[in-house]
């Protein structure tokens, strides 16, 4: 070997690094690690999933507890008998994991044209702006849970309250109230002394002014309900959300609101490592539960 030019010998004891290397953390620590994984951590290592019947070895999964997912029946409504998710702007889809990606100053909706296709030959469905999904959801749980789904910036028509003033400066000529198609009536008759019209598809209102109208309204439905979160996969809500739709749940079960109270309280976690974050409840742990009162 000492016979042997200095590069091969260099190029060789290279090699022998990278073999040694591949097999310590290619193969005996990976497999470490699975292994204490499956035996100290099992259900957490193989995804946390659950089942309807937990004593049920050969059960279906019907989830886990660490993804969210929808309660809605094939019309997607919302399945009243159960607690309902926050919003996903990815469809609990863990491949397609993510948040909307949109801000606070998206408020402006792109109308649908009637009659008009999009690029692949489909009707035009136009585009929501985030204020306007806030608004829409925060007045459909609101109906869904007998509770006033009003929020600031919102019009009694579940869009966003948003005005184009034109011109953008100086007196104003022309309000539209762009959110909200003809034949709609604004949701303000006036503003500046200006009568307020209605928006037209396919028309162009770049060069107004934005007006965001706040309101006077108060919310009542918590922002997690009309919210996706970052990842678009959280299983858990807020204890005010769950606490607003215990009394339909209840209802729908034929059971004492206490009762459900109390499962709530059963399935709701603390702050991580005692301040970080706010208490959650877990929807599926929670529907599952319900789902065993009754047999």
């Amino acid at each position: 070997m000492e016979r042997l030019p200095s590069w091969i010998r260099q190029h060789l004891a290279a090699l022998r690094a990278l073999l040694v290397l591949t097999l310590v953390t290619g193969a005996i620590y990976p497999l470490l690690v699975t292994g204490v994984a499956q035996a100290v951590f099992n259900g957490n290592a193989n995804g946390s999933l659950l089942r309807k019947e937990p004593a049920q070895k050969d059960g279906k999964d019907v989830g886990s507890a660490l993804i969210g997912q929808s309660f809605t029946g094939e019309d997607g409504a919302p399945i009243k008998k159960y607690f309902q998710s926050r919003p996903s702007a990815g469809g609990y889809d863990p491949l397609a994991s993510g948040a909307s990606n949109l801000g606070p100053e998206d408020v402006l909706d792109t109308l649908p044209v009637p009659g008009a296709k999009d690029d692949e030959g489909n009707p035009d469905t136009g585009r929501q702006s985030l204020l306007t999904e806030v608004c829409a959801r925060s007045k459909a749980v609101g109906e869904l849970e007998g509770v006033s789904g009003a929020r600031p910036y919102c019009t009694g028509d579940g869009v966003g309250a948003v005005l184009k003033v034109f011109p953008a400066v100086g007196t104003p000529t022309r309000v539209v109230s762009v959110n909200q198609a003809c034949p709609a009536t604004p949701f303000i008759p006036v503003y500046q002394g200006v009568k307020v019209e209605c928006g037209r598809p396919g028309e162009d209102y770049s060069a107004g002014r934005t007006v965001p109208v706040r309101g006077n309204a108060r919310a009542v439905v918590p922002p997690d309900a009309v919210t996706a979160s970052g990842s678009g996969l959280d299983p858990h809500i807020s204890v005010a959300y769950a606490e607003l739709q215990a009394p339909r749940v209840a209802r729908e079960r034929g059971l004492g609101l206490d009762t459900v109270r109390t499962l709530i309280g059963r399935h709701t976690t603390g702050r991580a490592l005692g301040f970080m974050g706010e208490p959650g409840v877990n929807v599926l742990e929670l529907n599952l539960d319900l789902d065993r009162l009754k047999g």
